[in-house]
């Protein structure tokens, strides 16, 4: 023990949401609340700690146009990383980003494989784009190649109805659900519209991405099956920019999507006020940029939910969903630090003095 770098936190560490604690100490990477015997080599690092923040709906390794280079990819990596970011859910990649689980320094993913897409209805190289009797193969396929998680496309632009529509028939979603399960793997959908949801939530899924068409009558079936959101609302502020650009083509959707957008905090607090969990995702990848976990955890505040609740969202709560600890007795060193009290006022998180991962200061 006497040769070994230790890292001292000293300050506040916000364990969880009430438990606080006044120090910890990383040795070999790992978390440890009893001071090391005979530690010399002791670098300390101070202020209000936290667990690496999450992002559960991120896409590293995908740009504008479909899948990106390893280079690209690890810049997405490290922009999220310097953001506080160090566990992402990538909700759908086109690219093999296993490689990141090699690398001590960038933040662990845990991936959805590719997007499942029906056929001409998503955006162009995202997705496997499939038919629904071909949806459980690749259901199965994915599972198998993800981290317990499959990401179906729920609904898309139906260019012969001008207006979003569910891309999947009920039979098809519950063969898919269940053998998801079957396999291990939970499965989540993404939604923007009102129709998809009913079948999706009723068939067995465990989230819905965005759930901007969650409205009151479908709050109580959310509710009662305890189907996570993670509502992305730094991305639906590009709603209105994507109305107009589609106008002319799809009047009918370019409304449709002002209307989601103008209630989407209505729709997130009214969802946190029925008890339906509520997750920090950014939607980073294809066209928005990563980094912007902050700037989520602050759009769920301004939607109203309360700033610690907001705060666990992409911390102790967002952990422990995902199945990743925290900063427990033992667990991987992977804490951000900060200049004040995050609970106090979350803009802090846009701001980190040190970042820690597996133990190694990288900020």
């Amino acid at each position: 023990m006497s040769d070994r770098a230790v890292l001292h936190v000293k300050g506040r560490v916000l364990a969880g949401p009430e438990d606080v604690r006044d120090e910890l100490w990383v040795v070999d990477g790992r978390v440890s609340y009893d001071r090391p015997a005979g530690a010399r080599d002791i670098r300390t690092v101070e202020g209000w700690t936290l667990p690496g923040l999450v992002d559960a709906h991120c896409h590293v390794g995908l740009g504008p146009h479909g899948p990106v280079d390893a280079a690209t990819a690890e810049k997405q990596a490290l922009t999220d990383r310097e953001a506080g970011t160090l566990l992402i859910r990538d909700a759908g990649s086109p690219s093999d980003t296993r490689w990141v689980d090699d690398r001590d320094d960038l933040p662990k993913i845990i991936r959805a494989g590719r997007h499942i897409a029906r056929t001409r209805r998503y955006i162009r190289n995202f997705a496997h784009e499939i038919e629904p009797a071909d949806l459980v193969a690749h259901v199965a396929q994915e599972a198998r190649r993800g981290d317990g998680w499959v990401k179906l496309v729920g609904d898309w632009i139906d260019r012969d109805l001008g207006d979003l529509a569910p891309s999947w028939p009920r039979d098809a979603v519950e063969e898919a659900i269940a053998e998801a399960h079957r396999l291990g793997a939970r499965v989540t959908a993404h939604c923007f519209a009102e129709s998809s949801l009913t079948d999706l939530v009723e068939a067995g899924i465990d989230c819905v991405e965005h759930a901007t068409g969650l409205t009151e009558d479908l709050i109580p079936l959310f509710a009662s099956r305890g189907v996570a959101i993670v509502p992305t609302l730094v991305n639906i502020a590009t709603f209105p920019d994507l109305a107009a650009g589609g106008e002319a083509r799809f009047p009918r959707w370019s409304a449709h999507m002002r209307r989601l957008y103008e209630r989407r905090y209505d729709t997130v607090r009214a969802a946190y006020d029925a008890g339906i969990p509520v997750y920090v995702g950014t939607d980073a990848g294809g066209s928005l940029a990563h980094g912007l976990v902050a700037a989520e955890v602050a759009e769920l505040v301004t939607a109203g939910i309360p700033p610690l609740d907001a705060l666990s969202a992409t911390s102790w709560a967002a952990r422990a969903w995902l199945g990743r600890p925290g900063l427990e007795e033992g667990a991987p060193a992977d804490l951000v630090v900060y200049e004040s009290d995050p609970r106090a006022d979350v803009r802090v998180l846009a701001s980190p003095r040190r970042v820690v991962l597996n133990g190694q200061v990288v900020q």
